[in-house]
């Protein structure tokens, strides 16, 4: 048995497992068991944190896809780790790092917003990793039958960007799993569709990796403002409008760290019963 937080941001929902004053065994089968929305709890993503390094502000972050695979980045799950390790007192201020297996996630915490930093994008693409003799603003896809336009690049984790002209109406059902798993992405791969509406805002939706299509994804969002800066068709700091609100990405060019900031919210408290 152990305890777990429900939380959400812009209905982005996760389990938040405190593994700082409880012992947790975890595995992907229990991972796909709690994801379940009929026979687990239900979330996109489950959340684990520790503190098992020597200084008190620095928590090891993991994320468990609903499939049961790891994955190394999530903005908005940072975000709710962040607010609930904050509002527990774990950390000695309002300032600490998230360590993922990627990156080290500087955090802020004030009474509405979270900012977290989300590393340095890459585009190499050997490390994205995504198949390519050369690295390019944006690489042609072959989508079944048609050909579409792509930015690659990496945030912890991979990320495919293309351009639409109405979010509302991309066809991100039909054609997200397919680019999920598209063999030029040998990981799988984030999916985004991005909208420009002006060089300070956009809209976007997002088919996860190992999830499907989110209410919000903060990683996805992060890397569909850094692409569109790329190309420069945006500003520095962007306004990215989600199925279910709104967050703040902010990044001053190459080798300078990704900002996203947004909410966090509590939905209930409870115990898993293991069996």
């Amino acid at each position: 048995m152990f305890e777990f937080t429900k939380m959400h941001a812009l209905g982005n929902d996760f389990v938040v497992i405190d593994g700082i004053d409880q012992s947790v065994s975890f595995n992907p089968s229990l991972a796909q068991l709690i994801s379940d929305r009929h026979l687990g709890i239900g979330c996109d993503q489950i959340l684990l944190v520790n503190n098992d390094v020597d200084d008190a502000n620095v928590f090891d972050f993991r994320i468990f896809n609903a499939d049961g695979s790891e994955s190394a980045q999530c903005g908005n799950g940072a975000r709710c780790v962040a607010r609930l390790l904050y509002d527990r007192g774990y950390p000695s201020g309002s300032d600490f790092v998230l360590r993922t297996s990627a990156d080290d996630l500087q955090c802020s915490v004030n009474e509405t917003q979270i900012t977290v930093s989300l590393g340095v994008p890459n585009f190499d693409p050997p490390e994205i990793p995504f198949l390519s003799d050369s690295e390019q603003k944006t690489y042609d896809l072959q989508v079944e039958d048609q050909i579409v336009q792509v930015s690659a690049l990496s945030l912890g984790n991979p990320h495919a960007v293309m351009l639409v002209e109405d979010v509302s109406r991309a066809p991100v059902e039909t054609t997200g799993p397919i680019i999920e798993s598209h063999p030029r992405f040998p990981e799988r791969t984030n999916v985004g569709y991005l909208e420009i509406v002006s060089r300070m805002v956009v809209r976007l939706r997002v088919y996860e990796r190992g999830v499907g299509e989110t209410l919000a994804c903060g990683s996805g969002a992060s890397a569909a403002v850094v692409a569109g800066i790329e190309r420069e068709l945006l500003d520095e700091s962007v306004q990215v409008e989600l199925t279910a609100g709104a967050l703040l990405v902010e990044w001053n060019g190459r080798g300078t760290q990704t900002m996203l900031t947004g909410p966090a919210t509590y939905v209930y408290q409870g115990h898993w019963l293991s069996e």
